[in-house]
């Protein structure tokens, strides 16, 4: 099963207020199980319409750098994300950045998914890719 387990996540307000329409930036570092073995970083921009918004219609876009092993060759490469959330959980479609694989995952392109309830230990994820 391929999974992958939330690190830590650090959030702060770029613009607005809490409470308010705002726009805010999150840092997380994520722990990868499964086709994918390793770690990575992760960066989204994340808007909120104002108190009691729970995501519902919007997604996040985001960039997650991925160091560690596919299928079991090293090296790391570059994810782009489109993640929607809500009050129930999480979900994205994420493309591998051309160019940006490094090491045994140099040339690899692919595609992915990820799900997961909020408060879970960890998530799921899909991921084909060529090499």
């Amino acid at each position: 099963m391929n999974t992958f387990a939330m690190k830590n996540w650090e959030e702060n307000i770029v613009s607005g207020t809490d409470g308010g329409p705002r726009v805010a930036y999150a840092h997380a570092t994520l722990a990868y199980r499964g086709l994918i073995e390793g770690e990575s970083i992760v960066d989204y921009l994340l808007y909120y319409a104002g108190e009691g918004y729970d995501g519902d219609g919007t997604t996040a876009p985001g960039f997650e750098r991925v160091e560690g092993s596919v299928d079991g060759r090293k090296g790391s490469f570059v994810i782009k994300h489109d993640t929607g959330f809500d009050a129930k959980g999480i979900s994205s479609t994420f493309t591998v950045v051309e160019g940006s694989g490094t090491g045994e995952l140099a040339g690899i392109t692919g595609t992915g998914t990820t799900a997961g309830v909020l408060g879970e230990p960890t998530m799921s994820y899909t991921f084909d890719y060529s090499l």
